[in-house]
């Protein structure tokens, strides 16, 4: 079967041709690395009009077209959306929309490379072949319709070549100077000469200083979305900074051209794009000062939190839940010396599964306080988390970055449908947590155990610590040696917590950071013995545990025994701690002390009694005893 591609099509798109919409044949497909950190192939294909080929880009966002066989080795196209560019000295044609008109086809012709000298002699064929192919199209397409072996598509002839525009109160301007036409992020790529895009900021970074061998520096980056769903950051460095950090608002709608595409630091960069754009002092960021609404303010991609225990540590993601705890705000001091704020919150969802979340800074102040007060007041706010980092130290969390964002009960179908559950099911049903050392997806994190459960099955004993939930009531806490002094500094985004000494009468040191300071942390390092009606065991809480089962902080504790002295207040608070009962998560592993081999059992989690939640588990395993 025989196919009439467009006559002329590769001199003229060469030639500058944006509008034609002609039929080629792929005639060849190569994969290539479109940069040395990305995990995504970019495609080369060799294009042909059955008389001359060359080679073209074929954009990102095209790639499944290849990868599902749509286009493939002798696929007649249609080139939908195009523009050739100048790439090291070279042209080559950037295909940014196709479709696909036959599958398979055997090659038309005898095509030959296009070279750059055949250029004129073909701009002068496009001028001529334009009239002689309309002519010729309706002349014989009557003679076409009756062969048989000739299929004919509706024309696309390419029209003449125009001459470079010209703008009011100016002469002709070559096609460089032209004002850049607004292309969607998704088909930017450094092969474009000219380009400017029309987007929305959904995060904007804080400003930062730096200094490495160059000198000190600054740098700040946003995000921008475009009304495709495509995003992209956008870096500024130095004098660049001072010129564009005031004037970008989350929010707000910008213009922007001239900048530089350079691939993305993914280890910095969480967005869903191989490029970033770099702006220097020739770039532009024009506000627009319309709303444009087909732009959206922010673009989610929730994972339940039950994914998240899967999720690979330092990941960047998306999360919805119901928040249920948030603690008061503590200061932490970094190893560079600067103090920062922290708070942990508790999120929920209808997965089953809670996960703690950490904010940082400032965070800590605005949406932190907010959400204190909330919970205070027995309102559970839902809370949407945008870019938020994952963390695998002490089981899996999550917690803020700079271009974190946070939406304190959002108007979103997500947010309603979470909060419908929560209010009618989820305020009463427990869930389990993937943080503080839960494991990463094993089900033994769902296996309720007795005390003598623990002995009698010789959990902890294999190679891979056990994990059980288990309802008991605290019976002793020793109270000699119940918290140590550790080490405030933080080491990336964890704190140090190695244990300190004295320094001389007003300071303490940590032999781990080399540093001296003048407060140190207070951690819980609690011995206990629980029980329930099978027997008792001995269990380590440390800090965050620690603080669920006194309900006081460990520096408050040290301070009414060895500051204040008032060993009766102390002896009351331990005594009102004894008998009450808790859901404690417990890691159990054997350990080597000295030449003995010990079990030990630490606590990861002790939640207070829902005896609502607890009365429907006894009632479902009864259940479940009935069926057997």
């Amino acid at each position: 079967m025989a196919v009439n591609l467009t006559a002329n099509a590769i001199p003229a798109i060469i030639n500058g041709d944006v509008d034609a919409k002609p039929l080629v044949q792929v005639l060849d497909i190569a994969t290539i690395q479109s940069t040395k950190n990305s995990q995504t192939e970019r495609y080369r294909l060799l294009l042909s009009d059955s008389v001359l080929s060359h080679h073209a880009m074929l954009a990102a966002q095209l790639n499944e077209k290849v990868k599902t066989g749509r286009i493939k080795k002798g696929t007649i196209v249609q080139l939908l959306d195009y523009i050739c560019t100048l790439f090291q000295n070279r042209k080559i044609i950037m295909v940014l929309n196709m479709e696909s008109i036959i599958p398979d086809c055997e090659i038309i012709g005898n095509p030959k490379s296009f070279v750059d000298s055949e250029l004129p002699v073909q701009k002068e064929l496009c001028d001529n072949t334009v009239q002689s192919s309309s002519s010729g199209n309706n002349n014989n397409l009557a003679a076409q319709n009756r062969g048989s072996n000739v299929q004919n598509f509706r024309p696309t002839v390419q029209p003449a070549y125009k001459p470079p525009p010209v703008y009011k109160g100016r002469g002709a301007v070559v096609k460089n100077e032209a004002p850049a036409g607004v292309i969607p992020i998704a088909a930017l790529n450094p092969y474009q000469g000219r380009w400017a895009i029309k987007a929305r900021v959904t995060a904007k970074g804080d400003l930062r200083r730096y200094n490495n061998a160059r000198g000190d520096g600054k740098v700040f980056s946003f995000d921008l979305l475009d009304s495709d769903g495509g995003e992209i950051r956008v870096t500024c460095f130095n004098a660049v900074v001072d010129r564009f950090y005031d004037a970008i608002e989350v929010g707000k709608v910008y213009l922007i051209s001239k900048g530089n595409l350079k691939p993305a630091q993914k280890n910095f960069n969480h967005l869903k794009n191989d490029w970033e754009v770099m702006l220097d002092l020739n770039s532009t960021v024009e506000l627009c000062p319309d709303e444009d609404g087909s732009i959206p303010r922010q673009q989610f991609s929730f994972r339940p939190i039950s994914d998240i225990e899967n999720v690979e540590n330092n990941a960047i993601l998306d999360v919805i839940g119901v928040v249920t705890f948030v603690s008061p705000t503590v200061p932490i001091l970094r190893k560079n010396g600067m103090e920062t704020q922290r708070r942990i919150l508790n999120l929920k969802d209808n997965s089953g599964r809670s996960v703690e979340l950490t904010l940082w800074g400032e965070f800590c102040n605005r949406e932190g306080q907010k959400l204190q007060e909330m919970v205070d007041a027995g309102v559970f706010p839902i809370l949407a988390v945008k870019a938020g980092k994952v963390n695998e130290f002490s089981g899996k969390s999550i917690g803020s970055i700079s271009t974190t964002q946070l939406f304190i009960n959002p108007d979103f179908p997500e947010a309603q449908s979470l909060r419908s559950w929560f209010d009618q099911v989820g305020k009463d049903s427990a869930s389990l947590s993937v943080s503080k050392d839960i494991t990463h997806g094993g089900p033994k994190n769902e296996i309720r155990k007795t005390v003598s459960q623990i002995k009698d099955e010789g959990l902890g004993r294999s190679d891979k610590p056990d994990w059980i939930t288990l309802r008991a009531a605290i019976s002793f806490i020793k109270t000699d040696t119940f918290c140590y002094t550790g080490c405030p500094l933080m080491i990336g985004d964890r704190q140090c917590n190695k244990k300190v000494i004295r320094s001389g009468d007003t300071k303490w040191q940590c032999d781990r950071c080399n540093q001296e300071f003048e407060e140190c942390d207070y951690r819980y390092l609690l011995q206990a013995q629980i029980l329930d009606n099978t027997g008792l065991t001995w269990v380590t809480a440390f800090q965050e545990a620690g603080e669920e089962i006194m309900g006081y902080s460990a520096k408050d504790l040290y301070v009414l025994k060895y500051e204040q002295e008032d060993v009766e207040k102390f002896g009351n608070i331990i005594k009102s701690r004894l008998f009450n009962q808790f859901v404690f998560r417990l890691k159990i592993k054997e350990e080597l002390y000295g030449d003995e081999q010990k079990v030990k059992i630490t606590v990861v989690k002790a939640d207070k009694v829902n005896y609502s939640a607890e009365s429907r588990y006894m009632l479902d395993f009864i259940s479940k005893l009935c069926r057997q």
